[in-house]
Parts: C-alpha cells; sequence; structure tokens
C-alpha cells in the first residue's frame, strides 16, 4: 500500500522560484504582492519587532531592576550560639535540618560566628566564617567543610 509519507517528488521535478513583478500574467506583477503605498510596500520599509508605532515600548515601560548573578550560592546560615541548643556531639545538615535550624538540606548551610558555644561540637557545614570556626574550635570542637 502506498503511504502518503512515502511518496517522492520524481528527481527532474523542481518547482522554480516565484518572479515578481514580471506582468500581470503571473499574478504577481506590478506591485509584486506587496499591495498598494504604505510603509510595507516600499523597499526596506520594516519595522523592528519592538517598535510598537510609536507608543511607548515595553522594554521602556517596564522598570529597570538591578542585576541578579547566575552563579550565586544562596547560603542557609546558622549562628554559632543555635548550635549550642542541638542535641549529640555533632552538627551536620541532617541535625540542623531537624532542629528546625534551615529549612533544606538541599541548600548549602553557613556557619557564622554569632554566639557563644560553651560544649565541644564536631561541626560539618559547606562554609564558615573565620569567627565561627575559631569560635568551635577555642571550645574544643571542629570544623569540617563539606565539600
Amino acid at each position: 500500500m502506498v503511504r502518503l509519507e512515502s511518496i517522492r517528488r520524481p528527481k527532474d521535478m523542481k518547482r522554480s522560484r516565484k518572479r515578481l513583478g514580471r506582468g500581470p500574467g503571473t499574478g504577481l506583477g506590478k506591485t509584486s504582492g506587496r499591495g498598494h503605498k504604505g510603509q510595507k510596500s516600499r523597499s526596506g520599509g520594516s519595522t523592528k519587532p519592538w517598535f510598537e508605532g510609536g507608543q511607548m515600548p515595553l522594554q521602556r515601560r517596564l522598570p529597570k531592576r538591578g542585576f541578579t548573578p547566575r552563579n550565586r550560592v544562596e547560603y542557609q546560615v546558622v549562628n554559632v550560639g543555635d548550635l549550642e541548643r542541638l542535641p549529640g556531639s555533632d552538627a551536620t545538615p541532617l541535625t540542623l535540618k531537624s532542629a528546625g535550624l534551615i529549612g533544606s538540606r538541599n541548600r548549602p548551610v553557613k556557619i557564622l560566628g554569632k554566639g557563644e558555644l560553651s560544649r565541644t561540637l564536631s561541626v560539618a557545614a559547606h562554609a564558615f566564617s573565620r569567627t565561627a570556626r575559631e569560635k568551635i574550635e577555642k571550645a574544643g570542637g571542629e570544623a569540617k567543610e563539606i565539600g
């Protein structure tokens, strides 16, 4: 059975291009399919895609709003003083999540140096501030960076 998608044009048969402005018999003579007068009938007579006929264009109506870098890392911050109320002797993103100190285990965690730490803790996080690292090590704990 011959199917529609399997039908091919014969190799020697080629359709010639439209020849504009070659007399009334072609159907594309005189105005060459451009209609009468007006901007679009002229050579080079087209508007830019964003042109709105003189109306204030959309890209000028909307306010400019800063710059957001694509590679910015948004850390979930936890202060050293908040680590005091964690049960156990180690603090990982999993324990911080279960204690309610961070919202998601999937986003990176940074420990900041606000507050004091009075007990030994092994803290694992994606980043530490300098003061946070000093306070954890001064209390006898260790600050491990997760890759």
